[in-house]
């Protein structure tokens, strides 16, 4: 079919070709930056944790009244005690946070005590010897935490723990070229030695200012002996969290009922945690699925109405090429041409824009760069939305009669 006469029939509708193709090249732009945008929320909805999820349940323990550190501490380690000896758990360890609860105990590490820049970010863990056990941690390389090693801290002590276990990214980060265990690093308290390397743990933040050290983890022996209370991190037996969860509560406040446990966080099965952890991410990832099916609608709406009037207008001209021998398929591949090429000028012109969009939003949001891939996706979608938007009224205009020619009216 020859391409000349279609756009010269183009020419004589400018309006309509123009705002059809700015159309497609809008909803081009904004559908390859929206599928790119859930693609990266679904991927951190995914991001693993390291820790043995299905069986981790938390316990936000706050004590009523005021107390030392001391007297805390041992009221903490009863409670462990209590929590361990429950037939449905399978561990019991106390820490400051736990990985995705938004909030906790960030700090730098450096290498050298008179380093005035960062070697990296980092989250701090505070854990006893059954840290790692109850996570589901693994340990790739040096031990765990002696027993001895274990004392209590309030928040008003200096964080330098004789020694530490790290993570693997972590230690990779540090130490790119050798093992991390026995090596010297620097907390705000001081020096401390590595012992221990875990291979995955998360931070306590999913939010964009903690990616830089997501998995850049440091788990100190410290009990966080404070009156405010803390959290208890339970690893139930595989298949007993619903009743481990229900038991715990029970018995903490049989052996001391001079706590609180709130009702609607102070106990949260790590299923939960990951919930409300990406919830923002989930609700974005909707909510651009939502603004794509829209536009895409609204697209093809528009084709198939303006094809529409296109061919009410035309009748007459059909119904002459009819008569002079085309067929109902070279009206229907006619219109379609006509359509393919209205939809390749839009998506030329929203695959620039859809760049510069995400240009826009890399410099303002810090988000990653358009993957190509994403780009091709969207230019594949809207030029297959496009035709088959336009086959429908194709398909009525291809069956114009060639009677029609003969009509004045």
């Amino acid at each position: 079919m020859q391409i000349k006469p279609i756009l010269s029939a183009l020419r004589r509708h400018k309006a309509g070709t123009f705002l059809i193709a700015m159309q497609i090249a809008l909803t081009l732009a904004i559908v390859c930056n929206a599928l790119f945008i859930i693609q990266q929320r679904l991927t951190h909805l995914s991001e693993p944790t390291g820790i043995d999820e299905p069986n981790i349940f938390i316990i936000q323990n706050e004590w009523v009244g005021k107390g030392t550190a001391e007297q805390v501490d041992a009221k903490m380690r009863e409670d462990l005690a209590v929590l361990r000896a429950l037939p449905g758990v399978q561990d019991v360890t106390p820490s400051n946070s736990y990985p995705l609860r938004g909030g906790g105990w960030d700090d730098s590490v450096k290498l050298k005590p008179d380093q005035l820049q960062d070697t990296t970010g980092s989250t701090i863990y505070f854990g006893d010897d059954h840290f790692i056990d109850t996570l589901g941690l693994q340990l790739i390389a040096g031990r765990n935490f002696r027993p001895e090693e274990i004392t209590a801290m309030d928040v008003r002590d200096r964080l330098g723990p004789p020694v530490v276990i790290v993570t693997k990214a972590l230690a990779d980060k540090l130490f790119p070229d050798g093992d991390a265990v026995g090596k010297t690093i620097y907390l705000v308290g001081g020096p401390t030695t590595i012992v221990g390397v875990v291979k995955l743990l998360q931070a306590q933040s999913v939010d964009r200012w903690a990616s830089a050290f997501a998995y850049r983890s440091v788990i100190v022996p410290r009990r966080l002996a404070i009156s405010l209370g803390g959290w208890y991190i339970v690893r139930a037996r595989p298949g007993q969290l619903d009743a481990a969860m229900r038991a715990a509560p029970k018995a903490l406040f049989e052996h001391n009922p001079r706590r609180v446990i709130n009702d609607e966080d102070g106990l949260l099965s790590f299923r939960e945690v990951r919930s409300r952890a990406y919830e923002r991410d989930r609700g974005m990832a909707i909510l651009m699925g939502v603004i794509c099916v829209v536009l895409l609608a609204i697209t093809a709406a528009g084709i198939v109405g303006l094809t529409s009037f296109w061919v009410g207008q035309r009748r007459k001209q059909i119904g002459v090429r009819r008569a002079l021998g085309a067929t109902r398929q070279d009206i229907l591949h006619y219109f379609m041409t006509e359509n393919f090429l209205i939809s390749c000028g839009g998506v030329l012109v929203g695959a620039l824009l859809a760049i510069a969009i995400n240009l826009w939003l890399v410099t303002r949001f810090e988000m990653h760069r358009l993957s190509l891939f994403y780009l091709l996706t969207g230019v594949v979608i809207l030029l297959l939305l496009g035709q088959g938007a336009v086959l429908a009224p194709a398909m009525r205009a291809s069956r114009v009669p060639p009677v029609e020619a003969t009509r004045s009216v």
